[in-house]
């Protein structure tokens, strides 16, 4: 069964089982909580499609190959919201986050090409809590 949590600006996350594999091949370490990760971003108006391009071929396939990443889920917009953005992620624990980001995990993870695409963003973070649920 899986558990909506309802976020600030009215996005249901659902987390899914995951398995404790890192891309590295290895487990997370023993009792640290994995860390959920929402970051939303909402492009200028008319940088849509410019930033799909970056959100698709620099921004997913680089948090892919992310050491400390367990898991990623890119969300794109839907027709009623043509500028919204986002993804949902699963961190090993606080710490490969940190490594990512920087020791304030509430700061984002800015590639220059993004800068001048985005008008806001949000960030959000979660202790991961195992479910289950049909995808």
């Amino acid at each position: 069964m899986a558990f909506p949590t309802d976020d600030a600006v009215g996005v249901f996350c659902y987390v899914v089982r995951i398995e404790k594999v890192l891309h590295s091949g290895t487990a997370p370490k023993e009792g640290e909580p994995m860390i959920v990760r929402i970051f939303q971003v909402v492009t200028r108006p008319g940088k849509e499609d410019a930033f799909g391009r970056f959100f698709h071929d620099t921004a997913i396939p680089l948090m892919k190959r992310t050491k400390g990443l367990v898991h990623v889920i890119p969300g794109a917009p839907l027709a009623d919201t043509p500028r919204e953005f986002c993804f949902v992620m699963v961190w090993e624990d606080i710490d490969a986050l940190k490594a990512f980001v920087g020791d304030d995990i509430s700061s984002p993870h800015i590639d220059p090409m993004e800068a001048e695409l985005v008008e806001s963003r949000s960030i959000k973070h979660y202790h991961f809590v195992e479910s289950e649920i049909l995808l």
